[in-house]
């Protein structure tokens, strides 16, 4: 069985450790995020704070939407946008990892507390009934301030969420 998390496309081309799990991971990505691509890869802004990461990073964003763009997937992924939180079948990457991207809808549920992207995330996480990874510390605090019921994990912390997954599927199944 799989685990499960919702996670912006950005940061699987970021973190290349979420391609190599121990345990076989499903990500769950929203569409707007896949779409988010293209504006880094094209921004003169940089992604990464040092030029060689940024670089580096920039190419990996490339070839993730060089995936997304594969005829194959991209038909997978056209069948999603039919609807409102419809969902692409798996797309895999390797043995362990595969995408979900999902039409998700973003709609002011959450005000002025959080931005589209963050407000997709956690309606996503909520839908889904799985967690989110992100390595941005402001969203995961607005998560705790605001008293979102999802649960949120630091991408350094991937290794330890895996276990989590792993145990609460275990106690759902006792």
């Amino acid at each position: 069985m799989s685990r499960r998390f919702v996670i912006e496309a950005v940061m699987i081309a970021i973190y290349g450790q979420l391609l190599q799990p121990r345990e076989s991971v499903e990500y769950r990505i929203p569409y707007t995020s896949v779409m988010e691509l293209y504006d880094m890869k094209e921004s003169p802004e940089p992604v990464m704070p040092e030029p060689d990461d940024d670089t580096f990073v920039k190419s990996k964003i490339a070839e993730m939407i060089a995936y997304f763009e594969d005829p194959f997937n991209k038909k997978k992924i056209e069948r999603s946008l039919m609807a409102p939180w419809r969902e692409s079948p798996p797309l895999p990457i390797n043995d362990k990892v595969t995408l979900v991207v999902v039409n998700s809808s973003e709609n002011m549920q959450y005000g002025e507390q959080f931005d589209p992207i963050e407000t997709e995330i956690m309606l996503l996480a909520l839908k889904s009934q799985c967690p989110v990874l992100t390595d941005q510390i402001e969203f995961q605090d607005k998560v705790v301030q605001n008293a979102v019921p999802v649960q949120v994990f630091d991408i350094d912390d991937f290794e330890f969420a895996i276990e989590e997954s792993v145990d609460a599927a275990s106690d759902i199944q006792d």
